[in-house]
């Protein structure tokens, strides 16, 4: 019989230090938005979620008060 020759794999070090020079690699090659872009994007997301929070408030305050005129349990 042929004797199977094993390709051993480099040591979990090696390994994770070759990872982390790809991860820093594609960071270089990731085009970053600019400040103002950034505070006009969270202004837009927190603007939203304002928007949302009202609706949804004001329909969970609409839907309670209907239960309670349904139910009688606001006497």
């Amino acid at each position: 019989m042929k004797a199977k020759t094993a390709v051993k794999k480099p040591n979990i070090f090696v390994r994770m230090g070759r990872k982390l020079k790809e991860v820093f690699s594609e960071l270089k090659k990731v085009t970053w938005p600019t400040f103002g872009k950034v505070i006009k994007s969270t202004g837009a997301v927190l603007a939203v979620v304002i928007v949302f929070l009202i609706v949804f408030t004001g329909i969970n305050y609409g839907l309670s008060k209907l239960l309670e005129l349904i139910t009688g349990l606001g006497m």
